[in-house]
């Protein structure tokens, strides 16, 4: 049951005050020697958040009190957190051009939707869909099967999956909170695991990076696809969207979303033999197959080599999407004026009513960011990596990483951050301790070292889904229209079901001398067995 406004209210002025008084007894703060304190903001977000339903607020009390920390938790401090937040971490957040593109990209797509809603394009796309997605089970897995199509971002896959889908969800009466989860979850994983893809460049290059030092063993690249392997996580969230929509079962938060959009209506759509009047998918889908052709002709430009990997880990995925999302606007424009199906100035407007429609979300991505920023200034991670590095022990290494990975990047809210800071330190010390293990061969040892690879980034990316102040986990609420903490609450529950599984199925046995392929089966068959006691029909 849901908490009445004044508890909810009350109970988080005391978590506030109880983290202020926690910090007056403390010794002073310091970054270079960091402390308990330092976990306090990225808590103070996460709590205030489920507890106030209102992530923006959340974000902004936790970057004052970690503002007042640094400031060195004294009375002037408190008005000069104030002034710290917008002047210093807003800025610095936005001073990142990485940051500022993202924000134009999304600017761009969500205008260019607009566009395409009012030019009759997605009605049209969702037309031709509803011919075969024409019940709520064909619907989600249309839409996780895009998911997999769009393998190379997941931002890209993100905003083009939720936008295109959301139409006929609703018509369907199949919840946003389930369209968000069914993004979400082929996002980051399917991005992740794929070959081809802006995220192994940049796994390679850390790779590459952090075992420069290390002789004797193979190329980076080569290391990445042997980890594949033991990347159960991403794996088995890819699996369980499958599952989620092919059995029209659901258990938990979901469940009851589920049962509430599907009281209105019924379950399947009837599809005449004609389309929506002035509809068209070509309206839709040439902006949106422009906008990815010119970003895969923006990878290619940008990057440099001999080899497709070598290109995408030099290329500038940033600058390439901005202009394939610009390339996209123009395009979508340019077609509605042409077919006479809006004016020009009826497209601009319908535009610029799209790229409105975002600011809420891209004030919570901006704060996030500034979290971020605050967060390295306290070295937030230099206090938790040195708790267990001392008292590890091989073939617990893996699981350990996964959940240090994991928590990093539940209070940060970034996967890509969480494998940057830890991706240097854990190779090098897998790679110490398996090699310290007396009477044993390494060899024998390296599924533990391929495992600990996949732990950061199964770990990063579990993270990344379950926290409310993920880039990503706010861009599938965006894109789907769908209430960001409900979208959060929907998801924790199939998120922390395959996690453990995971964990428990997968990364531990594979440690101890299973073979992988034995713990990847091991890890399906228990999900299928855990979901069917679990869930219930809608």
């Amino acid at each position: 049951m849901m908490l009445p406004n004044r508890w909810r209210y009350l109970l988080t002025t005391l978590v506030v005050l109880s983290c202020c008084l926690f910090v007056l007894l403390s010794a002073p703060f310091n970054p270079l020697k960091p402390s308990i304190i330092a976990l306090l903001p990225p808590l103070l977000a996460l709590t205030c958040a489920f507890l106030l339903r209102q992530v923006t607020l959340a974000l902004a009390m936790s970057l004052w009190f970690g503002a007042w920390v640094m400031g060195g938790a004294s009375g002037q401090a408190i008005v000069q957190g104030f002034v710290d937040v917008p002047v210093k971490y807003l800025v610095l957040a936005l001073s990142e051009t990485d940051h500022i593109l993202l924000i134009l990209v999304t600017v761009f797509i969500g205008g260019m939707m607009s566009v395409i809603y009012q030019n009759g394009g997605m009605s049209g796309l969702v037309y031709r869909i509803s011919r075969w997605a024409n019940t709520p089970k064909r619907a989600q897995l249309s839409a996780a099967t895009m998911g997999l199509v769009i393998f190379f971002d997941d931002y890209a896959n993100t905003l083009l999956t939720g936008n295109t889908m959301r139409p006929l969800m609703d018509k369907l009466k199949v919840s946003r909170e389930k369209l968000a989860y069914i993004v979400d979850s082929t996002a980051a994983p399917i991005a992740s695991l794929a070959v081809v893809s802006l995220w192994v460049g940049f796994q390679v290059g850390l790779i590459d990076s952090a075992t420069a030092a290390i002789e004797g063993l193979p190329s980076p690249f080569v290391l990445f696809l042997y980890s594949l392997g033991y990347s159960f996580y991403p794996i088995l969230a890819v699996v369980f969207v499958f599952l989620i929509a092919s059995s029209g079962r659901d258990f938990g938060p979901m469940l009851k979303a589920e049962r509430r959009a599907r009281q209105a209506s019924s379950t399947s759509v009837t599809v005449t033999s004609e389309g929506p009047a002035q509809a068209s998918a070509d309206n839709a889908w040439v902006p949106i197959a422009g906008m990815v052709l010119t970003m895969i002709l923006g990878l290619y430009i940008s990057g440099e080599g001999n080899t497709l990997i070598d290109i995408l880990g030099s290329a500038d995925p940033f600058r390439a999407l901005l202009v394939a999302a610009f390339f996209g606007s123009a395009l979508a424009i340019l077609l509605s004026v042409l077919r006479r199906l809006m004016s020009l100035d009826d497209a601009i407007a319908s535009w610029i009513s799209g790229a409105a429609s975002i600011t809420g979300a891209l004030i919570i991505l901006i704060l996030s960011w500034s979290l971020a920023v605050l967060i390295e200034e306290m070295n937030t991670v230099g206090y938790i990596i040195p708790l267990l590095s001392d008292t590890l022990s091989a073939p617990w290494i893996p699981a350990i990483v996964f959940i240090i990975a994991a928590v990093i990047a539940l209070g940060t809210g970034s996967s890509w951050g969480t494998m940057a800071i830890l991706m240097p330190i854990v190779i090098p010390l897998t790679w110490a301790v398996i090699s310290d293990t007396p009477d044993t061969n390494v060899s024998e040892r390296m599924p533990i070292f391929y495992s600990a690879i996949s732990a950061v980034l199964a770990g990063s990316v579990w993270g990344d889904h379950c926290s409310p102040i993920s880039d990503t986990t706010v861009l599938s609420s965006m894109a789907c229209q769908c209430d960001h903490l409900e979208h959060v609450r929907t998801q924790l529950p199939y998120a922390l079901l395959v996690a453990a599984i995971a964990l428990v199925c997968g990364t531990l046995p594979v440690a101890w001398g299973l073979p992988w392929w034995l713990g990847l089966t091991a890890c399906v068959i228990t999900l299928l067995v855990f979901f069917r006691l679990l869930s219930k029909p809608h």
